[in-house]
């Protein structure tokens, strides 16, 4: 692969996911979704502590000590409900819906594309 076709590529990947990212309808989406994930504690913590609930600052405190866990799945977890925010609530935004639809499908033949090129390799390997 030469450098013009990677750079080529950077910049449509750095460009589509820009774009994607910052659609204000998944920002709505996705700060809804961290807050079903994550604002709860954050405010369920400051809530205890003021109140003094010590109970309640545990259990929130902890769960807030989980998520700084480098490799938690909540991450994971915040983006899957933001997208699925976003086809609940924006059903007709076709443009965003489209946007993520082909970068599913362009990951998708980069993974077989990638595939194709270790299973060769493998081949020669072999031999």
């Amino acid at each position: 692969m030469n450098m013009e076709n990677l750079k080529a590529k950077i910049k449509y990947w750095i460009k589509t996911i820009v774009q994607f990212v910052l659609n204000p309808r998944l920002l709505l989406c996705f700060g809804l979704a961290w807050i079903i994930t994550n604002g709860w504690a954050y405010i369920t913590t400051f809530i205890a502590v003021r109140l003094g609930i010590e109970w309640l600052a545990a259990v929130a405190g902890g769960y807030l000590a989980a998520l700084w866990i480098p490799f938690t799945p909540e991450k994971i977890v915040t983006v899957i409900i933001a997208i699925f925010l976003l086809k609940l609530l924006f059903p007709h935004d076709k443009r965003t819906l489209e946007k993520l639809h082909n970068m599913k499908e362009k990951a998708k033949e980069e993974i077989k594309r990638l595939k194709i090129k270790h299973n060769k390799k493998k081949n020669l390997r072999d031999k």
